[in-house]
């Protein structure tokens, strides 16, 4: 029925199969051949195409959790001891019900930030490190470091491109341990909430001064050292572990320092693009 045109195509193969699928295969195989046959399908494609595919899958990740977020209440309000927050709006209601007309005219505080209980920090830790936009950020990352061909010791193909995904799949562990146990450690909470200030410059400066930033028990900004910890050690040991043996402390630090800044920029994105 066929006849074979290289050494993975053999006559009695396709008689067993249906005449559609048969032929289909006959067809990838002559065009494939040579690729099927030293296992390269994935090492033809270039660079280019890698980064290409890493963006889309990238921007996917990102932008399906965010699409959720952006249907949810703005709030820093989240839920504390099981009492969600409809049920902390109904408590409030039979309170003022029942006061006296000296607490009724107490205004109340401008600030309502509620410290989030436990299970939800530690969620938030394991999402900073495994969720749909940690990976997508890592994919990202990995398809434009596999572009650049940076550091070029791991080539610009899929091998290369599995490399520095890793790479920042481990960075991203090691800065999101040492932020989550700082802030366990020192009660704070270096989560990004976003402005309540509705005005531009509002809203941009609580963009950019996140990253450095961070909450106290009582909600106030204090200075953020979990997250810049974090973030600087995962640098520095990926540089001095792993990359290669030109990299050194020095490099981590740059490094570091562009990741705060890309956090910054992410900010934005989250503060004026994805709205409620």
């Amino acid at each position: 029925m066929f006849t074979r045109c290289c050494s993975l195509c053999w006559p009695g193969k396709h008689l067993r199969w249906t005449r559609i699928t048969s032929y289909m295969e006959h067809q990838l195989h002559r065009r494939f051949s040579n690729t099927f046959a030293r296992g390269r399908v994935f090492a033809a494609l270039g660079s280019e195409e890698i980064m290409k595919a890493a963006i889309l899958l990238g921007v996917l990740l990102i932008v399906l959790p965010l699409s959720s977020i952006s249907q949810t209440p703005n709030t820093a309000i989240v839920e504390k001891n099981g009492v969600s927050n409809s049920d902390n709006k109904q408590q409030k209601t039979d309170t003022q019900a029942s006061a006296t007309p000296e607490m009724t005219a107490t205004p109340a505080p401008k600030n309502d930030y509620v410290r989030p209980n436990a299970k939800t920090r530690f969620r938030r830790y394991a999402m900073g490190m495994f969720g749909p936009m940690a990976l997508g950020k890592d994919v990202l990352n990995a398809g434009w470091s596999t572009w650049r061909n940076s550091p070029e010791e791991w080539g610009d193909h899929w091998e290369g491109f599995g490399r520095r995904f890793a790479s920042s799949v481990g960075k991203g562990i090691i800065k999101n341990t040492v932020s989550y146990g700082l802030d366990e450690s020192f009660k704070l909470d270096s989560h990004y909430y976003r402005s309540k200030d509705k005005s531009t410059g509002a809203r941009i400066k609580n963009a950019l001064i996140s990253p450095v930033t961070a909450r106290n028990r009582n909600g106030d900004r204090v200075f953020g050292f979990p997250r810049l910890v974090g973030t600087y050690t995962a640098s520095i040991v990926a540089a001095e572990v792993w990359y290669p043996a030109r990299y050194n402390y020095k490099d981590g630090l740059k490094n570091g320092t562009i990741s705060l800044g890309l956090e910054a920029a992410f900010n934005l994105v989250k503060e004026f693009i994805w709205k409620k």
